[in-house]
């Protein structure tokens, strides 16, 4: 997959080099053409210089085909613009900005876009939201210990119970999404093709989260 970083600080270099180490081809995107140093002399893929919110710029680091842009450049203006100029001029299906106001961060998240804040899981938060289409964060309490976490059932868990879910993931069901639809589910409660949970869990569990969703076989008893 091709993926856009706006941002070439700490946070964006890292993401930058990860991507590429797993096998992803990177575009980064800076105004000032020094912080591509960051990156390294390992670093193969593009470095673009310019704004993040401008057309060409966005089209010399290839959105065009890019699979999912992360907005982390210092400023939580320019994060907000570029994020929705990759979601709603390109299409980019998965996108996520680092936005240090938190009061912005929750209209973010209403607009279906990711937000990440807290430096210590930066970057690790960032890479799951930007490769895993089946779990994402959407709400993290003051502490940062307590979150929601929106899932979309996979085909392993498809006419399997709820509690089956929570069992093996640890989280809790606060809501379910089917048609369209919010309802409170309950643990007899059978997942359909489609159905879209929002979970709570901690941040101790959330990588059980993410693994019991996308190798539903582990969950089997």
């Amino acid at each position: 997959m091709h993926v856009v970083v706006m941002g070439c600080g700490r946070v964006g270099s890292a993401i930058a080099r990860r991507l590429e180490q797993i096998g992803h081809s990177v575009a980064v995107i800076d105004q000032d053409p020094e912080a591509f140093r960051r990156l390294g002399p390992e670093f193969t893929g593009r470095q673009v210089t310019g704004l993040g919110f401008d057309r060409q710029t966005l089209l010399d680091a290839g959105i065009d085909s890019a699979g999912a842009f992360a907005a982390v450049s210092s400023g939580d203006n320019s994060n907000i613009i570029s994020a929705r100029v990759a979601r709603e001029t390109f299409g980019v299906q998965h996108v996520v900005a680092r936005i240090y106001d938190s009061k912005r961060a929750e209209v973010f998240e209403r607009m279906g876009i990711p937000s990440v804040a807290t430096v210590p899981w930066t970057v690790n938060r960032l890479l799951r939201e930007l490769l895993s289409v089946k779990v994402s964060e959407i709400w993290r309490e003051p502490t940062g210990r307590v979150l929601l976490m929106r899932v979309t059932v996979t085909d392993g868990w498809v006419g399997r119970k709820l509690a089956e879910l929570e069992a093996a993931s640890g989280a809790r069901a606060a809501w379910l999404v089917r048609f369209g639809e919010a309802q409170l589910p309950s643990a007899a409660t059978v997942l359909q093709d489609g159905d879209q949970l929002v979970v709570a869990a901690t941040d101790e569990i959330s990588d059980r989260v993410h693994a019991t969703v996308e190798h539903p076989e582990g969950g089997r008893a």
